[in-house]
């Protein structure tokens, strides 16, 4: 096994290869992926053909299998969500707001895993936004701004029976299996400057899609920083756009990346299969 590592053209992101993921993962094999996990935020590994049990050993060989509480699963496999669109549907395409997932957990999780299977030949790519580097090039004034603010994170707008994927969502076809709760209203602090607690780099910690508000602040003016923070957070040059194929599996770090999804591919049929990697602490 000879692994290569290609980092792309963007602040983060590389591809590996040289590596069979169907075949058992050893411990320096785990550890050795997730230096470069660490290092890359985003791996891409094409041309694997996984099952799903393959897909759940890769995805614990970064840690325990973290909860997704307000997706379905798919038969036989309770921490597998199936990321679909049918060719005619007609509901907004799903998660298409800069995130980083599950942020209003406790302990949100650090990782995602998405593996390819049916893949449509045009559009549908991920965008991933460096958030370290969005902190790193933050004016002064707004870095002292924010280096001290605490976030109000919620899956409100999203998943509360009222939400967007909530239960008139539900009822215009939606083919991914979502489940709207009231949980989704509860809310949880977290700062909005994040330590990495594996490599101690801070970054900037989630996005409008989940927060509500400031700690302390006025709902003007936490509506007015998140504004300007969004637009900062996702400008061009902190982005790299991620082109999907077949039998291809990536694996993102929540803790340092947005991330968002993308259309384009109306009339086809999408299908991908996720996991999620919890985190031991924040």
């Amino acid at each position: 096994m000879s692994i290569k590592v290609k980092k792309t053209n963007a602040s983060c992101g590389a591809y590996v290869t040289g590596i069979d993921l169907s075949q058992k993962i050893s411990d320096d094999l785990g550890g050795l992926l997730r230096e470069y996990w660490l290092e890359n935020k985003v791996l891409i590994f094409p041309d694997q053909d996984l099952t799903d049990d393959d897909l759940e050993n890769f995805t614990l060989a970064f840690g325990e299998f973290g909860d997704d509480p307000f997706f379905g699963h798919i038969d036989g496999h309770q921490n597998i969500a199936a990321i679909q669109r049918d060719p005619d549907e007609t509901t907004p395409i799903f998660a298409e707001v800069f995130h980083t997932d599950w942020s209003f957990l406790d302990i949100p999780p650090a990782g995602t895993c998405l593996y390819g299977i049916i893949i449509p030949p045009k559009g549908g790519n991920t965008l991933f936004a460096d958030q370290e580097k969005a902190y790193e090039d933050l004016p002064s004034h707004l870095k002292d701004k924010v280096d001290s603010l605490v976030a109000i994170h919620s899956a409100e707008l999203g998943y509360a029976p009222t939400g967007a994927y909530g239960e008139e969502d539900q009822k215009n076809g939606r083919s991914m299996k979502i489940i709207p709760s009231e949980k989704a209203r509860e809310k949880y602090n977290h700062p909005l400057v994040r330590t990495h607690h594996e490599t101690n780099k801070k970054a900037l910690y989630s996005s409008a899609a989940y927060i509500q508000g400031f700690e302390g602040l006025e709902k003007e003016e936490s509506d007015n920083l998140l504004i300007e923070l969004y637009e900062w957070q996702t400008k061009q040059e902190l982005i790299y756009s991620h082109k999907w194929s077949e039998k291809m599996l990536v694996i993102w770090d929540n803790r340092s990346l947005l991330h968002a999804a993308t259309g384009g591919y109306d009339g086809y049929q999408r299908l991908l299969h996720r996991t999620t990697v919890a985190d031991t602490q924040f």
